[in-house]
Formats: structure tokens, C-alpha cells, sequence
């Protein structure tokens, strides 16, 4: 059985964070384990509330998981505080976690912020010269670089600017642009394009954790970078297409479905 390790935040409304995570990795066959971050009073409508836990108990809980079973493959979503960045960072160098993927969570669906200013530093400095792979959308990689992207050509300058920081490599994510929904993988020397139908559809609530979570399971299979991008790729596609109504606001993509819908297209997830 392959291992994942999730260390992110909890999601009370089920669609994004911890959840969307250990859904991801139970449909792609990996098993996967957690360390929570941030506790949110959070629905389909948005975010009421965030109570961080302590940085040492994050960091007590991945020595926990880390000291016990041997992980494949993790990744970090909600890392709300600069301190709980620097115990995280100073764990996976601890743990010497290779195959690390950084989801760098800064605002929810609804807008609310989940990363306070001061830890985009700690994010920068502490973090991202970790990562195998950092995955950032549009407004991300914009707080991360200063520039401004609109095109394919600016989200290659953003690309090498946040490669640049450390990560191995960068998966920016064009969801926010208009066109087909076509992410950028680069390397440092050889750009990918990853393009899919753009679906019409209000329900992507966690689609950046869903993403980031199916990379780290496809590299916990021991695939390798590109062909586990290109896996997730598929997968957010297809959990994309199955986000359903749910509450009152923006439903979930729907992982479970995912993983059936690829099956029976006979598609490796």
C-alpha cells in the first residue's frame, strides 16, 4: 500500500482542505494520513471562521505519523501563520521528505484569506526550496512574483521567476484565465502545456486541493513528475465535471466520481 501524508487545513463544509485530500488519495488506491494545520467554521457559502492550532502540536502530529509509517509522497495546503510554515519546513527537512508538494493556499473560494501577509516570507524562505513540485493559480503566483499574468506568455515569465525560489518545479495553474484551462509545468529548462476543456460550472469548490492532493498520490505510486501531473490533470477534469449542488453556495468537485469516471474510460487516473 502506498502512503500519503496530507498537512493542511480542516474544512468543517467536507469540499476542500483535509477532506478533499483523504478523499483524493482514497480514490487513486493511496492511503492516506494528516496533520492538521487550521480548524475553519466553513460551508459552501464561506468561511465564518479559523482557529489555528498550535504550531508545535502540527509539528507533534507529523513526527507522529512520520515516526510510524514510511510516506511515499506529502503535501501542505492551508499553512495559515509564519510560524506554523517555519515547524512544518524544519519537519520535512527532519523527516527528509522527497517528494513534497506545495499547494501554496492563500485565499478560499469565497475570498476569505488563509494566509496571513507576513507568512508569504516565511513561505518564500522556508518552504518553496523544499518543494519537488509547488502548485500556485493566477492570483498566487501574482502575490508570489508581483507581476501581473493574463497570457500564457506572462504565466511562463511568473513560472521561471517562482522555479527561481527553490521549488524543482512549478505547476502554475491558468483555471483563472479565460480560454481553455491550460496549466503550465516547468522544470527549469523545458516547459509543458497541460490544456482541458473549460467546464461550465459554478461547483469547483476545493479544486485546488483535489489537484495538488491527486500529484502527490501519483508520485507516491512512484510515477514521475510529468506523467503524474498529466494524471492529475485528468483527474481535476474529471472531478471538475462531477461537482455537484450542495448548501447554498458553491458545491464540491466530486473526487469519488473522478476516479469511477476515469476507470470506466479506461484512462489511467
Amino acid at each position: 500500500m502506498r502512503t500519503a501524508l496530507t498537512i493542511a487545513g480542516s474544512d468543517s463544509g467536507g469540499g476542500a482542505g483535509i477532506q478533499a485530500d483523504l478523499k483524493t488519495f482514497a480514490a487513486l488506491g493511496v492511503f492516506g494520513t494528516s496533520a492538521i494545520t487550521s480548524v475553519t467554521a466553513q460551508n459552501t457559502v464561506g468561511v465564518q471562521e479559523v482557529y489555528d492550532l498550535p504550531p508545535e502540536f502540527v509539528g507533534r502530529q507529523i513526527d507522529s505519523v512520520l515516526d510510524d509509517i514510511a510516506i511515499d509522497a506529502a503535501k501542505t495546503g492551508m499553512l495559515s501563520s509564519a510560524a506554523i510554515i517555519e515547524v512544518v519546513a524544519a519537519k520535512v527537512k527532519a523527516h527528509a521528505i522527497e517528494r513534497l508538494v506545495v499547494d501554496p493556499v492563500m485565499v478560499a473560494k469565497g475570498g476569505a484569506p488563509l494566509l496571513r501577509p507576513d507568512a508569504v516570507n516565511a513561505l518564500i524562505e522556508y518552504l518553496l526550496p523544499l518543494a519537488l513540485i509547488v502548485t500556485p493559480n493566477v492570483p498566487e503566483a501574482e502575490a508570489l512574483t508581483g507581476l501581473t499574468i493574463t497570457d500564457l506568455n506572462e504565466m511562463r515569465q511568473a513560472a521561471r521567476q517562482i522555479h527561481g525560489l527553490g521549488p524543482r518545479c512549478v505547476v502554475l495553474k491558468g483555471g483563472h484565465l479565460n480560454g481553455c484551462a491550460i496549466d503550465l509545468l516547468f522544470d527549469g529548462s523545458r516547459f509543458t502545456e497541460l490544456d482541458a476543456e473549460r467546464i461550465d460550472t459554478l461547483h469547483t469548490h476545493g479544486t485546488g486541493c483535489v489537484f495538488s492532493a491527486a500529484i502527490a498520490a501519483e508520485l507516491a505510486k512512484g510515477n514521475p513528475v510529468p506523467e503524474a501531473v498529466a494524471s492529475a490533470k485528468r483527474f481535476i477534469t474529471a472531478a471538475i465535471r462531477h461537482g455537484f449542488p450542495l448548501g447554498k453556495g458553491v458545491g464540491p468537485t466530486d473526487p469519488i466520481a473522478a476516479a469511477r469516471d476515469l476507470e470506466s474510460r479506461n484512462f489511467e487516473p
